[in-house]
């Protein structure tokens, strides 16, 4: 196995989408396969703690390095092995043919979040098309229907999330509002990337840094009140899992995840997640009833259009 010619494609594989950015991955070369596993220090137990988020960026990331190494003539396959005791999730191996993809590396570097103006709807033919990639592994796809009673749930789900100092702390942890940041350009949640203005950015560190006083005067309501993605347009689209998708499962579900972005991308549309509608119980639950499926089958709810601006591009690290 040529060890080198796949850690040139590096760059272009770590591209692929985390939750804040935190870019867990890690690769460990070995004689005849490379093995991904996942770096403690690059998750968000409280965040994230079913480690739902963290699989799904594996899956991403899976998927991101079997596009790149086809595009480049490599030939791998990827074989599941989940260890969790040794945050291992499976191995990249030699393999007869190139991934079959329709994708692109292009696709995979020129893809971004956007949380900005999304003007537009989803066509019902690349709503067809992001089903048709979810469907084979007992997913789908929908568009949720009522985007007053979404905003309510949005709303709720951001004031509960505010409202919890371990959580904020975390959020904190990973955030960029300033160019000073030494993680600034390597990873996290950049104040252009969450498209705050100048005034804005100060505006919420200031907020942030004053928490522990300001919570209890009602700050997790002011910064719930303070920011509507709903009201920068799109069609919010929920990926669904089969009923009962264990560990394993939702790293495949994290591949399906990447390719239904890059349908997206491919497609001249943009998505920005909205993570915390499935992340506090009583909104994911909400969230079940409204689009009449179980709410653990919930597994990523995105606000998708055309943007009407081109999306900073996120920080990577070189390597892990």
């Amino acid at each position: 196995m040529d060890h080198d010619a796949f850690r040139a494609l590096e760059p272009w594989c770590w591209r692929a989408p985390s939750a804040h950015n935190t870019q867990p991955w890690r690769l460990r070369y070995e004689p005849d396969a490379i093995r991904i596993g996942w770096d403690p220090a690059h998750t968000l137990p409280v965040g994230d703690p079913t480690g739902r988020d963290l699989r799904l960026s594996l899956g991403a990331f899976v998927e991101t390095c079997l596009i790149v190494a086809a595009d480049a003539g490599q030939r791998l396959e990827y074989v599941a092995d989940h260890d969790d005791h040794h945050r291992w999730v499976g191995l990249l191996r030699p393999a007869p043919d190139r991934y079959p993809t329709p994708f692109r590396t292009t696709d995979v570097w020129e893809r971004r979040t956007h949380r900005g103006t999304l003007a537009g709807t989803v066509d019902p033919d690349v709503l067809a098309a992001l089903d048709a990639v979810a469907r084979p592994a007992g997913g789908g796809v929908r568009a949720v229907p009522d985007a007053g009673r979404l905003g309510t749930l949005l709303r709720a789900a951001d004031r509960r999330q505010y409202a919890d100092p371990a959580l904020v702390a975390e959020l904190r942890h990973w955030l960029r509002l300033d160019l000073a940041h030494p993680g600034y350009h390597a990873d996290g949640l950049t104040d252009r990337c969450l498209a705050l203005s100048r005034p804005a950015a100060v505006g919420l560190r200031a907020a942030l840094a004053g928490y522990p006083v300001l919570r209890p005067l009602g700050l997790p309501r002011l910064l719930a009140a303070a920011d509507d993605p709903l009201a920068r347009g799109g069609t919010v689209l929920v990926l669904l899992a089969p009923d009962h998708l264990d560990p394993p499962g939702q790293v495949a579900f994290g591949r399906v995840l990447l390719r239904a972005w890059l349908t997206l991308h491919t497609a001249g549309l943009a998505a920005h997640p909205l993570s915390q509608l499935i992340d506090v119980p009583d909104t994911r639950a909400a969230l079940g009833a409204l689009l009449d499926v179980a709410p653990q089958r919930l597994l990523h709810v995105t606000r998708v259009g055309r943007a009407t601006r081109p999306a900073p591009r996120s920080a990577r690290r070189v390597r892990a």
